[in-house]
Formats: C-alpha cells, structure tokens, sequence
C-alpha cells in the first residue's frame, strides 16, 4: 500500500512538473479564498505546513466571491495572477465548462487514502466536476441574536420573513443562490418542487415578491465574515452565512448568538486550478494540492472550523477543536441533530441558470 502511495504521488508529480523539474517550481504562489475563520482554518492545516515543508511563500487573496468574473478577466487579458482558487462546486462548473479551469485526474493528482484507497472513491460522489477538488462538506443556513429575540427563538427558516414576530434587521447574501429558494419554501412550495418551479419566470418573480416583504429590512453582504460581524455588533436580529462562520462567533467569540439550523443548505467547497498557468505554476499547484486534500490535512481543517471533510477517509480522523478543546462531531452540518430538515443545493440547474436569475435578481435589487 505505501509503495502504492508513493508511485502514485510520484506519477503525478512528474505530469505535473512536464518539461519543468521539480527545481523549476516557483517558490511563491497565490491561493484565493474566502477570508475570515474560513482562511484562517486553511492556514492552520494547509499553508503553513506546506511552506514549512517547501519554503514556498503562499499569498493569500480573499475574492472567491468574485472568482468566476475575475478568471475570466485574467482570461481575456491573458494574465493569469491567481495559482489555486477557492470556489464553491457550482462556479466550479461553470469555469470547467468555459475552459477556465484545468481537469483533474485524481488517482494520479491527488493522493491515495493512507490505506491506498484511490482518492476518485475515498471522495466518490463530491467529485461534481472534473476541475472539482473537494476540500469540505458545508451548509449555509441562519444565526440570530438570543438577547433580540423574545422568549420565543426561531426555529423555522420561516420566520426568517416574520417581521411581526421578530422584527428587526437581516442580513441576506447579495446574490440569488439560497435566498430564492428559501423564499419559495416559505411562500408554500414543497421542497421538491422548489427547483422546477425556480426554473420558470413565474417561479422566479414568485421567489422575488416573498423577498419583497423584507427586503427593506435587509443588509446585504458579499463576504463570508460580514454576517457574524453584524450580529456580533447587534445591527441584525437574524443573517444568513456559513455554518462555519456562525461556530467561530459563538463558540471562539462568545458572542451571544445561536444557530437555526432549520432548512440548511448543504454544499461543497474545494479548490480548481486557473486553465493557462506556465508548466511550472501549475506543477507547483498541483504539489501543492496534492498536500492539502490528503486525509490527514483534510482532517485537520476540521479542528478549526466546523465544516465536515470531503474525503470519507478524514471523518474518523476529526476529533476536538485544537484549541477549544470541544468535540466538534454536534457542530457539523451533516451531525444527525443538526440535519433533521436539510435542503440539498442543485448544481446542476445553478450551473444552468445562475447568469440568467443573477441578472433578474440585481435588477431587483437596484429598484
């Protein structure tokens, strides 16, 4: 089984490098992400460790917000800047399917569980995209201040447009992805129903006229870090952003802010690597992803944020939070308590529709 491990990573160094050696390598690269607890929880099992065993000088960019826009400028400059991008698995789609990510192969791209297991079946069917690697399973769902909502939580998704039960301000991510479909769910559509009715322009103004009824009440945020902040600054009674996110505010802040878990949205984040990198770039970040999607760097990630790892071979491997102390299996999306009510993200019909409804949705917006 090493010898199995060791030809592999070995393979796939060599088709990585090319015409270029391992020598060649530049010792700088930018990695893009998302910022906050989410590039601090990389930095911690990735980054370091890998400029610690390579000395290479990993920098970091925080605009995976603005990754599909920004590549595809980089693209039509010819000047790609970016090494390794952040993206989740629908914009990962989209930039394979307009040639603006490289194809992965990943049993001999990536590295084999510590069993030898490949790593096509250690991470099955998370491989959404052949530019996909997955790094971690996530939700997007809701935090609310407990001190602003009465003696009475929330604990539907719903009451997400109750402004007479808990009025205030929200924050809502500036963008259509989950805010349409939450506001189906609560303008009475089943949740299997949710994406064929979505597909339709009458489904669509249907999703945006529920938006309606608060939108005067909604701050809206394009960072992954900006929701936990208003809530720790108490400007929104409830908001919308990543579960990992919400963990950082109340369990490391202590903040006095809680999780609706109700209606989460579970999805995935991983890396692409930008098509068009020199041989020697795109050998070094391939090394470089080689490392960090192994089992054990996948595992790790998970004792700095609540996100669970996309490799089956890293669940068994998670265990308490490295500096807390905590279990962190009750604070993972997929933990059975949490997960009585889930709403599966469709990548397929964002890949499909995502330029169309983004267009109708800043429209919207700018009324």
């Amino acid at each position: 089984m090493k010898f199995t491990k060791t030809l592999l990573a070995t393979t796939a160094l060599t088709m990585a490098a090319g015409v270029a050696g391992a020598q060649d390598m530049p010792n700088e690269m930018t990695i893009v992400s998302w910022g906050g607890a989410y590039s601090k929880s990389q930095l911690l099992a990735y980054h370091e460790p890998y400029s610690e065993k390579t000395g290479v000088t990993i920098l970091n960019d925080e605009s995976s917000n603005e990754a599909v826009a920004k590549l595809r400028a980089m693209n039509e400059a010819d000047n790609i800047t970016w090494d390794v991008v952040d993206v989740v698995a629908a914009d990962a789609i989209r930039l394979c399917d307009e040639g603006l990510a490289m194809e992965i192969d990943p049993d001999t791209m990536l590295a084999p569980a510590d069993d030898g297991t490949p790593a096509s079946e250690d991470f099955g069917d998370l491989l959404v995209s052949d530019c996909f690697i997955p790094q971690i399973v996530y939700s997007t769902t809701f935090g609310y201040r407990t001190d602003l909502v009465g003696d009475t939580p929330p604990t539907d998704v719903c009451d997400v447009f109750d402004l007479e039960a808990y009025p205030g301000k929200r924050s809502l991510e500036k963008r259509p992805i989950n805010n349409m479909e939450w506001a189906l769910l609560c303008d009475g559509v089943a949740k299997d129903d949710v994406y064929d009715v979505l597909a339709t322009d009458e489904g669509q103004n249907q999703a945006l006229a529920k938006l309606d009824t608060i939108k005067d009440s909604v701050v809206w945020w394009s960072a992954g870090a900006d929701t936990p902040q208003l809530l720790a600054d108490g400007e929104v009674v409830m908001g919308s952003t990543y579960n990992g996110r919400l963990f950082s505010v109340i369990e490391e802040q202590k903040q006095p802010v809680a999780m609706l878990w109700d209606a989460q949205v579970f999805d995935l984040d991983g890396w692409i690597i930008p098509a068009g990198l020199s041989p020697e770039r795109q050998a070094r970040a391939l090394d470089y992803i080689m490392f960090a999607t192994d089992t054990q760097r996948l595992a790790d990630q998970a004792k700095y944020i609540a996100y669970g790892p996309a490799r089956k071979s890293s669940a068994p491997l998670v265990d308490k939070h490295a500096e807390l102390g905590i279990d962190m299996a009750p604070h993972m999306p997929t933990d059975p308590e949490n997960a009585k009510n889930t709403f599966l993200y469709n990548y397929g019909f964002w890949a499909d529709y995502r330029d169309d409804i983004d267009a109708k949705f800043q429209a919207w917006l700018a009324k």
